[in-house]
């Protein structure tokens, strides 16, 4: 095994090496990556920057290349699908230190009863305002501040022992922006600096907007013996609604995979395209991540990321420790999407882990009635064997090797009907 983890283990070692070794590059260096990594200029149209900051969690650790994984709680930023497939229900508390003085706070909570998936969440980014007039007294106070409310539900279709289904989703966001009233002065020093009543309102502003979601998971290239699926592909339309102000959202298309060769070790790509909706030709362009985790132990975990979007790269490391009922999340960002110094971020999310309403004690219990079935049909008592496989089904009626011996027990029986009915014309004749 030791041998195993040392290739993820390298990978997050470089990970760390480039985002702890930037912070001595000098600005020069920065330069010369901006000039062959150009900046869009379509960059910074649309409205909401909150939509675009992550709250945190395993999702930022991975580059946010979390799409296809989208197996806790910090799915309902990337993929609406994610709550019909969650293990447990989750509630989650996350704070992210972003540019400056701008912090952003999330709440979130996801549950599903039995294909049935649904999560509510809550996000606030907030940064001080203050302007002075020209003789240096401040006239304007308090703070910018945009938060998102979204409700999620998400249905699995099609679901089986063999194939997870297909998940699809939806969550619909209100989004509010809050301006305070500031002065009329201009960059150049001109007028007195009077605060102008009302100024702060024409600025605010409310919004609705919607994200869509499928996602399924499958076996592919497997190396290990697991009942879970190793691979999954996702789709997702983010951020769908109509302009605020004549500003358009940041509306995207999203497709993910996410891969596990070996049991420790998950790796996830996202490709998205921005879609201006206001005026296509608008639209920035498209960007990836890339985001590897790795339980080193049973509590342990740590995850890397890279986001290459055009004028610059986001690097983030991070770890999980998982002490059962509560999981600590910690991620560092080297960001060097908005400056050409770097810019350094920390996240901290704690996660609640509130149980599986028995579906794992349930899965168990179906298990050995189907691995009883087994050991009745061996020593030949098939009405035993019919038993245990009905009540199998019974408790989970998606259970297919109990679908499959019960229909082995009907074949069995309707060839013993043939082989009695052919034996009986042979002694009549």
């Amino acid at each position: 095994m030791k041998n195993i983890l040392c290739v993820p283990c390298a990978v997050l070692l470089i990970f760390a090496a480039a985002a702890l070794g930037a912070l001595d590059i000098g600005s020069g260096f920065y330069g010369t990556i901006s000039d062959l990594y150009k900046t869009d200029e379509n960059a910074g149209l649309t409205a909401f920057p909150v939509l675009r900051v992550p709250m945190g969690g395993r999702a930022e650790g991975m580059g946010t290349a979390f799409t296809a994984v989208a197996d806790d709680l910090t799915f309902i930023e990337w993929n609406p699908a994610g709550s019909s497939m969650l293990t447990n229900t989750e509630l989650g508390f996350f704070h992210n230190n972003w540019i400056a003085d701008t912090k952003v706070e999330g709440l979130v909570f996801a549950s599903r009863l039995n294909d049935l998936g649904y999560a509510a969440a809550a996000k606030w980014l907030y940064t001080p305002f203050s302007e002075y007039n020209m003789y240096g007294d401040r006239v304007s106070k308090g703070y910018y501040s945009e938060a998102v409310a979204t409700f999620n539900v998400s249905y699995n279709f099609l679901a089986g022992y063999y194939f997870s289904g297909v998940s699809l989703g939806a969550s619909l966001k209100g989004a509010f922006r809050f301006m305070p009233d500031y002065t009329d002065a201009d960059d150049r020093g001109n007028n007195q600096g009077q605060l102008i009543s009302g100024s702060g309102r024409s600025q605010s502003a409310i919004m609705a907007m919607v994200d869509l979601g499928a996602l399924t998971r499958f076996n592919l290239f497997k190396f290990y013996n697991a009942r879970e699926k190793n691979a999954s592909a996702a789709l997702v339309i983010r951020n769908l609604g109509p302009a605020v102000k004549g500003d358009p959202l940041p509306s995207s298309i999203t497709a993910a995979l996410s891969y596990k060769p070996i049991r420790p070790l998950t790796l996830a790509f996202d490709f998205t395209i921005p879609v201006n909706t206001q005026k296509i030709s608008l639209s920035e362009k498209p960007y990836w991540a890339l985001g590897t985790n790795i339980n080193i132990t049973k509590f342990l975990s740590m995850r890397a990321g890279l986001l290459g979007r055009s004028g610059g790269y986001r690097v983030t490391i991070g770890s999980a420790v998982d002490l059962g009922k509560v999981s600590l999340d910690l991620n560092y960002s080297l960001d060097l999407l908005t400056q050409i110094t770097p810019l350094n971020r920390v996240s901290l999310g704690v996660r609640f882990n509130l149980g599986d309403q028995g579906r794992q004690e349930k899965s168990d219990r179906v298990d050995s009635l189907y691995l009883s079935g087994l050991d009745a049909y061996k020593a030949g008592n098939t009405e035993d064997a019919k038993q245990y496989w009905t009540e199998a089904l019974r408790l989970n009626p998606r259970f297919d090797p109990a679908k499959e011996g019960l229909l082995l027990l009907t074949e069995s029986s309707n060839l013993e009907s043939q082989i009695l009915n052919l034996q009986s014309l042979e002694n009549w004749e």
